[in-house]
């Protein structure tokens, strides 16, 4: 059985148990073998996480970690960088996130802090929160009357009681998060990234920073969430990926990482990364075509 499906199988056994309500509560141990200097990270990982989701959540995020222990990672910097970004990227935001700080902050402020925030959510974004059984019926009408894109105004304010009664509704249905279809997409891009840091690590392993990295293209939610999560698509599937399969011959992949994200610009279509990629390639191939001809 491969890691990613280790993954999916804990990922469902997690789920029930939340759906369930038997989850333990006990946050699990670290790892054995962390190395210097990443203890305190991966505790705040879990903390991150438990907060977020649940003991089971936390789980999944040691068990993640547990590939790159004692195996490839040349130093203790590269570990702590994976173990960083990949608890920010599973604490991911949305509107249950959200509502989750907002009563936190009034809670610990016994009440001082007042949230008034407004956030402007499309309809498909609010959806994708729910269970994919509920939630697919739901965009099928969106579709149909073209409202998919459409935003909204959600307040969370804790500034009245009917407010933090909102937000105690929105922050329960985390226990459902890990049935939503943004969960599985989520799930699908962690994998992803770890799998392509395991490729980078065998293949080319002064790239894997670079690669590491590449996690931090993703930021909040909304439009920047998602230009950022097809940005990142673009430079996986036309540099790491090809690199990595033996179909580009770019030999300083790190370098063209970095090119191609000082050319993203807030463009849905594109353009100038699209443009950029293709002048990486085209160099790295004419590259090895005079390094052949030279022979």
């Amino acid at each position: 059985m491969s890691a990613s499906d280790d993954s999916i199988l804990s990922s469902l056994r997690y789920l029930f148990a939340d759906f369930l309500d038997e989850e333990d509560t006990t946050p699990p141990f670290l790892p054995l073998g962390l190395p210097a200097g990443a203890e305190a990270i991966v505790t705040d990982g879990i903390h991150l996480l438990m907060d977020y989701q649940g003991a089971s959540y936390a789980k999944l995020y040691v068990e993640r970690l547990q590939r790159f222990i004692g195996r490839q990672v040349t130093d203790a910097a590269t570990f702590c960088d994976i173990a960083r970004l990949m608890a920010n990227r599973m604490a991911y935001e949305d509107a249950i996130r959200i509502a989750q700080l907002k009563l936190a902050e009034y809670r610990t402020s016994d009440g001082r802090i007042r949230s008034t925030e407004i956030h402007r959510f499309r309809y498909d974004e609010l959806v994708d929160a729910l269970p994919g059984v509920a939630a697919k019926p739901i965009l099928m009408v969106l579709g149909k009357l073209g409202w998919e894109h459409r935003r909204v105004a959600i307040p969370f304010s804790t500034v009245n009681r009917w407010g933090i009664r909102r937000l105690k509704v929105e922050a329960w249905l985390r226990r459902w998060r890990m049935f939503s279809i943004r969960y599985a997409q989520e799930r699908v891009w962690v994998e992803r990234w770890l799998h392509m840091i395991a490729r980078a690590l065998a293949k080319q392993p002064q790239a894997v920073g670079a690669v590491v990295e590449t996690a931090t293209m993703m930021q909040g939610f909304g439009d920047p969430y998602r230009r950022g999560l097809a940005d990142w698509h673009a430079i996986i599937d036309g540099l790491a990926k090809p690199t990595f399969d033996g179909d580009l011959p770019l030999t300083d992949l790190a370098g063209a990482i970095a090119q191609a994200r000082a050319a993203i610009m807030p463009d849905p279509r594109q353009l100038a990364l699209k443009r950029a990629i293709a002048e990486i390639r085209a160099r790295a191939v004419g590259a090895a075509a005079d390094a052949a001809a030279a022979e």
